[in-house]
């Protein structure tokens, strides 16, 4: 209880939180006005806080030179640990918003990448832990995980976000792609068979520079017979394959969301050439909801998913190829 008490006091004598964070910013900019503007108050309210919290240690906080500000030698020694704390109070509020009981994890999700990789997994997860109640939220939107309303985010991209946990999943390659059927009444042995057949456009919004439209792809092959710009165009992945599957062209695929359908025989991947690219598929969450044990769950389960996916395209490509 003395210990408690002694908390309790330390907390007491801490300085205003409205003069710690006008400190913060206004060292983080080294300028009173445009930390106003992050704070939503005026350049005058941030000189009266850095002037109360000068007051409230009995130091200078800011050198004020003909260059502009500098922070004082005390103030450049507490800035790293006021961060950390700010920092450690943003996963605190995001905590305060997670169920209590553990029971609902809320994941978002590309529509593509939901549709043909994780929902046809999950089963496995919740037969793994009937006690997590999944909700799956499939949108085009970059969901603000700050906002704490959703637990994870599964991404494709280059894995650079910063402020969260970032696990990387899986890497990608796109490759053409058409149903049997369709190959049987008109055959794809080499690229300059293309000219023969429709070309299905991938026009969603997931494609990076380095992801070859049908033009690019074309191009690298040195194919100019064939026009890379006709075709039905498509603002979804799933949709891609789809119109692959029921025999509407040839479609250039992204080979995670493809692979279902290759293995299960509804698409063939005759020319056997993959082209990587450089974004990837990342799972990431606030770091305060990494402490979670419904997400510490799903973590470990999709990234053993990811790895087996993985190991399993290696194996194929090995072996009898694509």
């Amino acid at each position: 209880m003395e210990r408690q008490a002694d908390r309790a006091g330390d907390r007491r004598r801490l300085p205003p939180l409205n003069a710690l964070r006008a400190f913060e910013a206004a060292a983080r900019h080294l300028n009173f006005s445009r930390a106003a503007e992050e704070l939503s108050v005026t350049p005058g309210a941030v000189s009266q806080q850095i002037q109360n919290l000068e007051d409230y240690v009995g130091a200078a906080l800011f050198k004020r030179t003909h260059k502009g500000l500098l922070l004082t030698d005390a103030a450049q020694t507490a800035l790293p640990a006021l961060r950390e704390a700010f920092d450690r109070l943003a996963e605190a509020a995001s905590l305060l918003t997670a169920p209590v009981d553990g029971r609902r994890l809320t994941i978002t999700a590309a529509p593509s990448f939901a549709a043909k990789w994780l929902v046809p997994r999950l089963g496995k997860f919740e037969e793994a832990h009937p006690q997590v109640d999944v909700w799956l939220s499939a949108g085009m939107e970059l969901v603000d995980l700050s906002a704490g309303e959703v637990d994870l985010a599964i991404r494709y991209g280059s894995g650079r976000y910063p402020g969260l946990e970032v696990t990387s999943l899986m890497s990608e390659t796109v490759l053409a792609v058409a149903s049997p059927d369709l190959l049987a009444r008109t055959p794809l042995n080499d690229p300059s068979d293309l000219l023969n057949h429709i070309l299905l456009h991938d026009g969603s919004a997931e494609l990076d520079a380095s992801c070859p439209d049908w033009a690019m792809w074309l191009a690298a092959r040195g194919l100019k017979t064939v026009d890379g710009s006709r075709g039905p165009r498509f603002n979804q992945s799933s949709l891609v394959i789809e119109a692959a599957v029921n025999g509407r062209g040839v479609a250039l695929a992204k080979r995670t969301l493809a692979q279902a359908d290759l293995e299960a025989g509804r698409l063939v991947a005759p020319l056997q050439i993959a082209t990587a690219v450089d974004f990837a598929y990342y799972l990431v969450h606030p770091k305060a909801k990494g402490r979670l044990p419904q997400v510490k769950a799903f973590v470990a389960w999709i990234t053993a998913e990811a790895e087996a996916h993985e190991a399993a395209l290696r194996a194929i490509d090995n072996g009898a190829g694509i």
